[in-house]
């Protein structure tokens, strides 16, 4: 029985979430596992009415769970910033959630704003160092407010975290079995302390790993062989702030934010997944928003709890559904049939199998 806390969120969360359980559902009938689903409403509401971002005791009841699925936090009326770290934050950092994984993988049927580039080009995974960096949020204000104000945001890195992320990277890199090479995206040419550390343990893992070939690249250039040469990468290692922005530039080049689905990953402990855009409130309630990319999000949780095929399986209905036809965009108000259709049609296609 696989236990998971369900966090709908804000704005078009909840309708993308309900897809994905319904298409969790049909996952479950159709390879025959059991889970137990609780609901919780953390987010932009409830921060409104009580002021507060997560209860407390909401860390150790998390810790009960398998896996987490979140659809989406961020509220029109909180200012930035409250709910991320609040909420998204908190649960990385306090879940230990050390890794973010972003699949940044083209299926069949999708447009992709690269010429000439289709779905035997773009097949990647970006690990990126998740509870460090620049978002530990050590630093500070001096002199605020004033002519001569100073501003600091350090970047932490630890020996263990660096360690532990990279090691995942290279353990990726054998359990897909593909290309087999893991590229370190850093900057040593001028982060020459914290990066420093990055390549020199990356350089003294992959000693244990002859079978993984490995390079680096500096961020800038990273960003430039995505759009150029994306079928150069198999897997990318990256710490927290180059992390997130070089995913973002991977959705783009699958497809869009409405494909795109991550993991916040504790490999022994409770991890959560998500798709990775906004919440999009100008959206909420019309039936328009994109669920896939939520969906996507189950088959990597499934894949996260060991049901495999039923992963498998989802993934695969995943791709029928975009090569259909019957979905004409993956933008919102554009896909030619609502939010619930589009979950209708995929759990259809995970229960013909």
């Amino acid at each position: 029985m696989h236990k998971i806390a369900v966090i709908p969120g804000d704005g078009t969360g909840p309708e993308v979430v309900a897809e994905g359980l319904k298409v969790l559902e049909a996952a479950g009938d159709a390879c025959g596992f059991n889970f137990e689903l609780q609901e919780f409403d953390f987010g932009g509401d409830r921060y409104l009415a009580t002021g507060e971002t997560l209860p407390e005791g909401a860390i150790e009841e998390m810790k009960a769970f398998n896996a987490i699925y979140l659809g989406a936090i961020g509220h029109p009326d909180v200012r930035p910033g409250i709910l991320e770290h609040g909420i998204l934050l908190a649960l990385r950092f306090a879940l230990d959630q050390y890794i973010n994984l972003r699949p940044v993988k083209l299926y069949p049927g999708v447009d992709c704003p690269l010429k000439d580039k289709g779905p035997e080009d773009i097949d990647l995974v970006v690990v990126r160092e998740n509870t460090e960096g620049l978002y530990v949020g050590t630093g500070g204000f001096a002199r605020k407010g004033t002519d001569q104000e100073i501003a600091t945001q350090v970047s932490v890195n630890t020996r263990m975290g660096v360690e532990r992320c990279i090691r995942y990277a290279f353990e990726l890199c054998r359990e897909r079995d593909m290309e087999k090479k893991l590229t370190l995206c850093g900057k040593t040419n001028v982060l020459t302390y914290a990066h420093d550390l990055w390549e020199r343990v990356f350089n003294e893992v992959a000693s244990e790993y002859p079978d993984v070939t490995t390079d680096y690249a500096h961020v800038d250039a990273i960003c430039m062989w995505f759009v150029k040469n994306p079928e150069w990468f198999d897997v990318v290692v990256t710490d927290n702030m180059f992390g997130d922005i070089i995913t973002d530039l991977g959705a783009m080049i699958q497809g869009g934010m409405g494909i795109a689905a991550g993991g916040n990953i504790n490999p022994s402990g409770t991890s959560m997944f998500e798709p990775i855009g906004g919440s999009a409130p100008k959206y909420t309630g019309q039936n328009v928003i994109n669920p896939l990319a939520a969906i996507a999000a189950v088959q990597m949780m499934l894949d996260f709890l060991g049901e495999k095929q039923a992963a498998a399986l989802v993934e695969g209905a995943i791709v029928k559904a975009l090569s259909s036809g019957d979905i004409k965009s993956l933008s919102a108000g554009k896909m030619g049939m609502g939010t619930r259709e589009v979950g209708d049609l995929v759990a259809g296609y995970v229960t013909e199998g």
